[in-house]
């Protein structure tokens, strides 16, 4: 079993920057065997791929609508962020971190259906 919890969302200007965490925790978990991603869903709308890293951390990938302004990492603490630069009202959403482990070692994972564990989200407002 995996835990993740999110922080550092709240309210910034548009303009603004932002970085989310992620803490990844289990009774029995090896960080290093999970790729991570990050997904967003504002109200109304379904839930979307955001930022993807894989097991090994090579290897990112992005939603066309956040390329070039936000950027996702991950460090050997079990935690995985996300920095937002640069950051426009339609960024409006909750954000959710997500795991999964049935990946290779250097693949990214771009859907929903393919994330195992799930965070509770935390809620970023951007405010024009």
């Amino acid at each position: 079993q995996v835990q993740l919890e999110e922080s550092g969302g709240g309210l910034v200007q548009a303009g603004g920057s932002r970085r989310l965490s992620c803490a990844a925790s289990g009774r029995i978990f090896t960080f290093s065997n999970y790729a991570m991603g990050w997904f967003r869903q504002a109200p109304g709308k379904e839930r979307e791929f955001v930022a993807g890293i894989s097991r090994s951390g090579g290897s990112r990938d992005y939603a066309d609508s956040v390329k070039g302004r936000f950027t996702i990492s991950r460090d050997n603490a079990k935690t995985v962020y996300l920095q937002m630069n640069n950051l426009k009202p339609e960024d409006t959403a909750v954000y959710h971190c997500a795991a999964t482990a049935v990946v290779a070692y250097a693949t990214v994972a771009v859907t929903s259906k393919e994330y195992n564990y799930w965070g509770q989200g935390t809620q970023v407002t951007v405010s024009s």
